[in-house]
């Protein structure tokens, strides 16, 4: 997989798992007014059939439900309950429904979505905000990643993990549940609308799924690049990610101090049209600081007052090498080092083979580019470069720990990877 002598893959790999389900609302399709115009929505159609049912039938039925799918799903009368009250608007007018009548009647309007069914790709890693636990030398992380389900619908998940003073990383088990968190506001914003959410505390970290919510994620949470940002003893999360309507894309922004709360909502400007920004850890001069690439073929160096404002921008990177004579973007945020800013890139190469680099830029002027490596430290190989996608290796972003970089990345769209790069090493093979 590697070319390079100080790089280390590691024996460990993320690969989608498709038992792992979250319920979802579903809506039957509607029958084209024209063709029955006097007739109920098959909605109120199914409302009829469970209140037709005698009590001790709906009570069966309902049991019916639970033994195949209880298991499976934390509060599952709750989200039935929930489900129901979401939907009454839409039936017609009815006798007050029992509460198993109630329940019977919202599972009746959810599905199970598989949204790791397709691939499990593109992490980024940022240290853990609990660093309890962790041995002498160690560092807990958090890794986030997007999943793809049916539909090649995009959404957030997490995993936790620790890594070594010797460079190995373990990722903690999976538990076999998962949960979407509550809505608990939405708010208009320019371009759009913000949105908090909430999961709960005894939901571990690897449960949790953000799904799209907002018209302008709602086909996918593309690409989240987390960082861990320092703004005097405040410490924040944020990652710009990817949002797709299924028409448009747009960069937004998604906060979070503790991975259990989120804020999510866009950015605007000219920078945020495209995709791919990562936001420096820290503020430069006073002002926030983003790697971007909106015109599709250079990375340009952004800065903003308010973190939601993006336009402008200087372009401080152009491909050079034949690996990337396509086109480069940003692999992450960049990561602070005594010599410089480390930042990973990815080049597109010949047919269109993805392959990941690094460049060093100047500490206090980041639009002065040190040095850069000439050869990938990641490429496709033969031996592993089939997937949904192939010829792609890419990540959203590193995490250094000591004199190491720790590397998650992801393989053709499909499953993910793990490296550790030696820091020095890196740096001495990086040319100016």
């Amino acid at each position: 997989m590697t070319h390079v002598t100080f790089l280390n893959r590691q024996a460990l790999y993320l690969r989608p798992d498709p038992a792992r389900v979250v319920v979802r609302p579903f809506k039957p399709a509607t029958e084209p007014r024209d063709l029955h115009p006097k007739e109920k929505t098959r909605a109120n159609h199914i409302v009829d059939r469970v209140l037709g049912l005698d009590p001790e039938a709906a009570a069966s039925q309902l049991i019916d439900v639970l033994e195949n799918f209880d298991g499976r799903h934390r509060n599952l009368l709750r989200t039935f309950e929930f489900r129901c009250d979401e939907m009454e608007e839409a039936f017609d007018p009815h006798p007050p429904f029992s509460r198993i009548q109630r329940q019977l009647i919202g599972a009746y309007f959810l599905h199970e979505y598989s949204f790791e069914a397709a691939a499990l790709f593109n992490p980024s890693i940022v240290p853990h905000p609990d660093q309890s636990g962790a041995g002498e030398g160690e560092k807990r992380f958090v890794l986030s990643l997007r999943s793809v389900g049916e539909g090649h619908i995009s959404s957030l998940t997490f995993r936790s993990g620790t890594v070594t003073a010797q460079g190995i990383v373990t990722v903690d088990p999976t538990v076999r549940l998962a949960s979407v968190p509550k809505v608990v506001a939405r708010s208009p914003v320019p371009d759009g609308e913000a949105v908090e959410l909430a999961f709960s505390p005894e939901e571990d970290i690897s449960e949790r799924l953000i799904f799209p919510i907002t018209a302008s994620q709602s086909n996918g949470i593309e690409d989240a690049r987390f960082v861990e940002f320092h703004d005097g003893p405040r410490k924040t999360y944020y990652a710009t990610y990817t949002a797709y309507s299924g028409s448009a894309i747009r960069s937004e922004l998604i906060e979070t101090t503790d991975f259990q709360t989120f804020r999510m909502g866009p950015m605007r400007g000219s920078a945020a049209r495209n995709k791919g920004m990562a936001l420096f850890p820290r503020k430069i001069d006073g002002r926030y600081a983003m790697i971007g690439r909106q015109d599709n073929e250079n990375l340009y160096l952004i800065y903003s007052d308010d973190l939601f404002s993006w336009d402008g921008g200087v372009a401080i990177l152009r491909p050079r090498f034949p690996w990337e004579f396509v086109q480069i973007g940003n692999c992450g945020s960049p990561i602070e080092l005594d010599e410089g800013w480390l930042l990973l890139t990815h080049g597109v190469g010949p047919v269109r083979k993805y392959s990941i680099g690094a460049v060093l830029l100047d500490k206090d002027d980041p639009s002065k580019v040190l040095a850069r490596s000439s050869e990938p430290l990641v490429r496709p190989e033969p031996s592993e470069r089939e997937g949904y996608v192939p010829n792609v290796v890419y990540t959203c972003g590193a995490m250094r720990h000591g004199d190491y970089l720790v590397l998650p990345y992801a393989v053709s769209d499909t499953f993910s990877a793990f490296a550790t790069i030696r820091i020095d090493a890196l740096l001495r093979e990086m040319r100016g």
